[in-house]
């Protein structure tokens, strides 16, 4: 058994920042919050790779911690002249009254959908009086809907909208909550992929909503393409340290890929110039699918707009970090 003289020892030889992390691992195994120490990742440069939808939310959160950002944008979201044309038949007079709910898998398509009310010049697509009409919406991007007068400017009865957000904010929780579909029409904003592979997230989806009886009508509300073979030129011209990159999407990954590849280089490349380097997915459904090319999960968030991204960030390194004392192999893996 150890001395207490040896403990003190052991302790007057760390680091200061070893000691923090060993402080911050104790405040997350107590259950405390360590958010009373100065800076969570200080010092620490994250690399993402969102599109520039979510890059300032993200990139705001990081510095707040005190990451540096690194802004990578792999992929471009974008709604097209070609996307308000094809938004354009659901949005006229009565449009959406053989339909029984509007299902958004992400913020992008009520962003899109609400351009397409601006262009229809106050046009109401659902009939003052029917049905009870179901507009479902994933976690906080159901914020939007009560912006601009969204709602109402799909309908002015109120009382005929019911807006549902699933407890569990993914597609599969949005068919869950929305039950048995009994043969109803649901209309869902969508995105075209363009240079890209199509991720399995929408064709599950409405493949999920058809078993549960649902007749789903896909509509390509905006596109989703690939930024370009320079996309990922800040990384390869980067001869610093980078300690963490966050992926948003599996579309992301598969543009990173391109835009390795397009400048001679691939992910056994960055691996190696940043072995260190911690690899973090939002969401479960994106975890599985940056994984699917090859690329190891070792954090998987939940909530990017809150605390938790750093947190799993700050608990998984100070965890390597006494392993490392430990002289143990880390086989921490967070979900």
């Amino acid at each position: 058994m150890e001395s207490l003289s040896t403990r003190r020892h052991f302790w007057r030889q760390c680091e200061p920042a070893t000691t923090i992390g060993l402080v911050m691992v104790a405040a997350l195994v107590l259950g405390c919050s360590p958010s009373g120490l100065p800076s969570q990742l200080s010092g620490r440069r994250v690399a993402f790779t969102t599109p520039l939808t979510y890059a300032g939310r993200l990139a705001g959160l990081l510095e707040l911690r005190g990451a540096t950002p690194l802004h990578l944008p792999t992929v471009v979201v974008d709604t097209t002249a070609r996307n308000l044309a094809a938004l354009r038949p659901y949005l006229g007079a009565g449009a959406l009254d053989s339909f029984s709910a509007l299902a958004f898998t992400s913020r992008n398509g009520i962003t899109a959908f609400s351009l397409g009310l601006a262009d229809a010049d106050g046009t109401q697509s659902l009939s003052d009086s029917g049905e009870l009409f179901t507009i479902a919406a994933l976690g906080k991007d159901a914020e939007l809907l009560q912006e601009e007068g969204f709602l109402s400017k799909i309908c002015r009865n109120p009382s005929r909208i019911r807006v549902l957000v699933p407890e569990i904010a993914s597609p599969a929780g949005l068919v869950e909550s929305l039950g048995a579909g009994s043969g109803r029409r649901i209309l869902c904003p969508v995105p075209s992929v363009v240079d890209l592979e199509e991720p399995p997230v929408v064709p599950d989806f409405l493949r999920e909503l058809w078993a549960r009886g649902w007749v789903p009508e896909r509509v390509p509300a905006y596109e989703t393409r690939w930024t370009g073979p320079l996309c990922t030129e800040g990384l390869v011209v980067l001869d610093t340290a980078l300690d963490a990159m966050v992926f948003t999407s599996s579309a992301e990954v598969e543009g990173l890929m391109k835009g390795l590849e397009a400048l001679g280089w691939d992910w056994g490349k960055v691996r190696r110039r940043w072995p260190k380097m911690l690899v973090c997915a939002h969401g479960p459904v994106t975890a599985k699918g940056v994984e699917s090319f090859g690329v190891r999960v070792d954090v998987m968030i939940s909530k990017l707009a809150t605390r938790a991204f750093s947190i799993s960030l700050v608990r998984l390194a100070a965890r390597q970090l006494i392993h490392g004392l430990l002289n143990t192999d880390p086989t921490d893996r967070l979900g």
